[in-house]
């Protein structure tokens, strides 16, 4: 334990930077929010686990050396790009088709079978995996908490305190509006909220799809 404590204060920046990116509005977030709020606690906690696997598939990748790998295929993370983009609205068109049903074709397409946790599982997986800003996001999370000189398990124990972090924070985040009077809230506002989730989605989709990186 005493050999961790030289880096914990450099390692603790780095968690609180990816804490409070993990937590700001973004499209998993809001995926999250959604997806708990509409269709319950066990599509939301599903669709979180997703996000996370992503998450931990960038960070491994990123401590494997993925920053030799941009710069030798920076083709890749262009094509990546487009289809982050595309993919994210594809998410503003859904969410748009839906806040456009009547309350009695809201409730109709409720009543039928909903996405397995598998599929909202892959839902999750894919929104993080094609957002090729969560690449440069851990690069430079690890560059902002990793100590200079630091022995190679300190990468294991950045990489371990943020999945902590992470897990605890979009399983919260599934949990806390998939409860009852969050999900009633919910049908009352609907409509707008699934309105601002397309905008948001398509915003989104279209920063992505124009910008430099």
């Amino acid at each position: 334990m005493s050999d961790i404590l030289p880096y914990l204060p450099q390692l603790v920046v780095g968690w609180t930077a990816y804490l409070i990116a993990t937590a700001s509005p973004g499209p998993a977030i809001l995926a999250i929010i959604g997806t708990s709020i509409s269709q319950g606690r066990k599509a939301g906690l599903a669709l979180a686990f997703g996000v996370l696997t992503g998450s931990y598939v960038w960070a491994m990748l990123t401590a494997s050396g993925l920053s030799a790998l941009i710069r030798a295929y920076g083709q890749a993370i262009i094509v990546l790009k487009i289809a982050g983009g595309l993919y994210l609205l594809w998410l503003a068109w859904n969410a748009l088709r839906s806040a456009m049903r009547s309350g009695e074709a809201y409730g109709a397409r409720q009543a039928l079978p909903v996405l397995s946790p598998r599929r909202q599982y892959l839902k999750g997986l894919g929104i993080h995996l094609t957002n090729p800003k969560a690449i440069f996001s851990w690069i430079m999370l690890t560059s902002l908490g990793m100590p200079a000189g630091a022995p190679p398990w300190t990468m294991a124990a950045f990489i371990a305190g943020c999945m902590a972090l992470g897990l605890m924070t979009f399983i919260g985040f599934a949990l806390l509006f998939s409860l009852g009077p969050v999900h009633r809230a919910y049908l009352r506002s609907r409509r707008l909220i699934e309105g601002a989730m397309a905008a948001f989605f398509a915003l989104a989709g279209f920063k992505l799809l124009t910008a430099r990186i």
